[in-house]
C-alpha cells in the first residue's frame, strides 16, 4: 500500500471508530470483554509530516454487557469516574512505517495518572480524506492505580483494541 497523507486537520468519526477492552478475570478462566461508546478525538498533520492530536474515552460508557459490573468499574474504587471522567491519549508522534505500519507514541492518562505508551498501529485505509487504523496493544492496569482485584481473581495485562476513522477537515 502506498500511502501519502494529507496535511491538515483531522476528525475522529466516532460512528466508525470502535474501542475496547479484554481482561482475564477469575484466575484467567474468563474473559471480560468491554467497549467505550463515548469516543472523540482528532489531529493534525504537518506539512513536515509530524502527526500530533488527542483521542478521548468517556468512561462512563464503558460497556461490558454486565450493568452490575459497569457499575463497579464506575465507582471510586476503579476508574472513579465522578473525579476521573475520561481516559486520554495524546499523541506525540506517528511515523508510518513499511507495509503500512503506524508507530505511534504518546501519553495515556487514565484515572488521573499519565504514562508514556508506544504502539504499532495498521493502516487499513487511506485516501485524501479518510483513514483508519488499528491497533491493539497492552496496558498494566497497576500502572495507573487500576490494581483492584478481590482475591487475586483478576491478573495479568489489560488488552485494548482500536479501529480509528479519521476524516480530513482542513488544510
Amino acid at each position: 500500500m502506498t500511502v501519502a497523507v494529507q496535511t491538515g486537520l483531522w476528525q475522529l468519526d466516532a460512528s466508525a471508530s470502535t474501542v475496547a477492552l479484554k481482561q482475564k478475570t477469575m484466575w484467567n478462566l474468563v474473559t471480560v470483554k468491554g467497549a467505550f461508546t463515548d469516543l472523540a478525538g482528532g489531529g493534525e498533520v504537518g506539512a513536515d509530516g509530524s502527526v500530533t492530536g488527542t483521542l478521548t474515552l468517556g468512561v462512563a460508557s464503558l460497556d461490558t454487557k454486565n450493568a452490575k459490573r459497569d457499575e463497579h468499574l464506575r465507582g471510586a474504587d476503579f476508574f472513579d469516574v465522578d473525579n476521573h471522567p475520561e481516559i486520554t491519549f495524546v499523541v506525540r508522534a506517528a511515523e508510518l512505517g513499511a507495509d503500512a505500519t503506524v508507530n505511534v507514541s504518546g501519553q495515556l492518562t487514565v484515572r488521573g495518572i499519565s504514562r508514556p505508551k508506544s504502539f504499532t498501529a495498521r493502516l487499513t485505509q487511506a485516501d485524501a480524506d479518510a483513514v483508519t487504523l488499528d491497533a491493539e496493544f497492552t496496558v498494566d492496569r497497576n500502572d495507573f492505580g487500576l490494581g483492584w482485584g478481590q482475591l487475586g481473581m483478576i491478573r495479568g495485562l489489560t488488552t485494548a483494541t482500536a479501529t480509528l476513522r479519521f476524516t480530513r477537515t482542513a488544510d
